[in-house]
């Protein structure tokens, strides 16, 4: 392996000189700069980076962990991560838990090892272990997409109960009264939040009878188990709410084994955009989430706390963006009485 040494007489420099333009040092001056980043180049030196990280302490590596890196939301997500962390010369990790707590917190004691300087976590399920994991480390993390109970901990997401509230009173005003909450599990706050924003939109604001929920998994096959088991019910809901993409999609592949037509029989509608190669028709009405700029402004956060450990927690909430399409229909009937 060549080394500092190797460079430095090729490029007629001393040693420090090679490691300052290494370390992007300003102290060297523009000619000796090319001579030095020629002859790295000529030589093929790497720095060593473990034993950089040891001398300051830093790894310049975060580690992001999903629930589902084949969803195209997380999939969006992550590539706001990677962006970000390029930006600030830093190396981006993926790890995914497959929204299995015990696995999540396997992951993170991998990741820990590793020396990550910080994590970026989309909680598989309350997120208490991982934080207390994290804590007892003393590592910093970001809850992303999803808020923990746990208000001592920095969060970036979309506004889901914002979103949540605009599809079901779009819902209401096609003339919809009985609607259906096909949901993930009951530990995730996603799950808790997305349906309860759902029923204030229902119950709360309209006046309308209590909405069913359908409890199942964030997928595909959650969300046609929970649609099977909605349409069986009396009286049938004319409208359904899948808290999150795959769940509507598992919804879709539901209703066309019943041969009931989407939005004639059933409206649909759900939480999160997809890509318009997953659905032909119709395409889902959704309240989208601006997943590549919650993965960009978690990766700030994080360097922000690491910079400033002692500085308050912050949860930063973006706006969703309420997306009309053809699942969702038109008017059924007139408005219901709120």
């Amino acid at each position: 392996m060549p080394t500092l040494l190797d460079v430095a007489k090729r490029a007629g420099v001393s040693q420090m000189t090679v490691s300052r333009v290494v370390n992007g040092s300003a102290l060297v001056g523009a000619e000796t700069r090319a001579r030095v980043e020629e002859a790295l180049a000529e030589t093929g030196y790497m720095p060593n980076m473990l034993a950089r990280s040891l001398r300051s302490k830093r790894s310049d590596t975060i580690a992001l962990l999903l629930p589902d890196m084949t969803n195209p939301f997380f999939t969006e997500l992550a590539h706001g991560v990677e962006a970000a962390a390029r930006e600030h010369s830093v190396t981006m990790i993926l790890a995914n838990s497959d929204e299995n707590e015990d696995e999540e917190v396997r992951l993170i004691r991998v990741l820990l090892q590793r020396q990550v300087d910080g994590l970026l976590v989309v909680p598989a399920g309350s997120g208490d272990a991982a934080l207390r994991l994290c804590r007892t480390q003393g590592v910093h993390l970001v809850c992303v997409d999803r808020r923990p109970q746990d208000p001592d901990v920095d969060v970036v997401r979309a506004d889901s109960e914002g979103g949540t509230i605009e599809l079901g009173r779009m819902l209401v005003g096609l003339g919809h009264r009985d609607m259906a909450i096909l949901t993930g599990p009951a530990s995730t706050m996603t799950a808790a939040t997305r349906a309860t924003a759902f029923r204030h939109a229902l119950v709360e604001e309209a006046g309308l009878p209590e909405p069913p929920v359908f409890v199942g998994t964030f997928s595909i096959e959650g969300g046609h188990a929970a649609t099977l088991e909605a349409m069986a019910g009396t009286p049938r809901p004319t409208a359904l709410f899948a808290a999150n993409n795959f769940i509507a999609l598992g919804a879709l592949r539901a209703l066309r084994e019943l041969d009931l037509r989407v939005p004639e029989d059933v409206a649909v509608v759900g939480f999160d955009d997809l890509p318009e190669a997953m659905v032909m028709f119709p395409f889902i009405t959704v309240a989208a989430q601006p997943a590549f700029e919650i993965g960009r402004q978690s990766v700030v956060m994080l360097l922000d706390r690491l910079a400033d450990p002692d500085r308050p927690f912050e949860e930063v909430v973006l706006p969703t963006e309420l997306v009309v399409r053809e699942s969702s229909g038109g008017p059924i009937g007139p408005p219901a009485a709120g």
